[in-house]
């Protein structure tokens, strides 16, 4: 358990000499989500896996801002020894590893950004339909935690949580393309919980200015699978993006 700020977050680090590997998870996700992806990686690398405030085994906390959680990983980087990785994350986890780069440009050895864009719904029409899913949500979400689906948050914050990081996804692309490490995008295909027909390919597609105009940032691949199941079914393309991205580094490891 790495203490930060009013909190504990619950972490597992593989220990070895190999290269650093930070997974950071979806909003409401738990660090389980990783198990197959670290799987397919093997004993070459060091694993760091983490549960965010509230998610998996970490503790609640009574700030579960973007800002707080991008804290989060200074912190649990300090805690293991760790000065220098590559970030992997997806969804909420990858505007994580975007806006830590940006901040921390001497520390990162690259990122793998799985399935997010720089994208999001904003405004008091998008805040709306955000806190309304949630709120039809509310009675789910407590049995959801319990499989590392949802946080041991209200309903509300929930929404919260999906509110900032919209906010932040919708800035994200003059960041995206002044990035210097090597960034891989693992893209999926269709829509999400909460999305419209057709509206999460429009949010993929706001990628394309990054790619236009930074050489670094490149699509691994885009898979069959949808946002929520492409951690479970196409978990070697992710693991392959991030053998990409230190193979870039120099660093290759077989």
């Amino acid at each position: 358990m790495v203490s930060v700020d009013d909190t504990a977050l619950a972490v597992t680090d593989t220990g070895g000499s190999g290269r650093v590997i930070v997974y950071l998870n979806g909003g409401y996700a738990s660090q389980t989500t990783w198990r197959r992806v670290i799987a397919d990686l093997g004993d070459g690398y060091r694993h760091i896996t983490y549960d965010e405030r509230a998610r998996g085994k970490s503790k609640r906390s009574a700030d579960y801002s973007f800002e707080g959680a991008v804290r989060d990983i200074t912190a649990v980087l300090a805690a293991r020894g760790v000065e220098r990785a590559i970030l992997a994350g997806w969804s909420y986890g990858a505007l994580l590893s975007w806006y830590w780069a940006e901040r921390n440009p001497d520390r990162t050895d690259g990122l793998v950004t799985v399935d997010a864009a720089p994208s999001g719904l904003t405004g008091p029409e998008g805040e709306a339909r955000i806190r309304k899913l949630f709120h039809r949500m509310r009675f789910v979400l407590p049995l959801a935690s319990l499989f590392g689906l949802a946080g041991r948050m209200s309903a509300a914050q929930h929404a919260e949580v999906g509110i900032d990081a919209n906010r932040y996804a919708a800035a994200a692309v003059p960041l995206l393309e002044q990035l210097t490490c090597p960034v891989r995008f693992v893209l999926a295909t269709g829509n999400s919980l909460g999305s419209e027909d057709g509206e999460m390919e429009k949010t993929r597609a706001s990628l394309a200015p990054v790619l236009a105009h930074n050489p670094n940032v490149k699509v691994s691949a885009k898979v069959a699978s949808n946002h929520s199941t492409i951690m479970r079914k196409d978990w070697r393309a992710v693991a392959e993006a991030i053998r990409e991205v230190a193979a870039v580094r120099g660093h290759a490891v077989s």
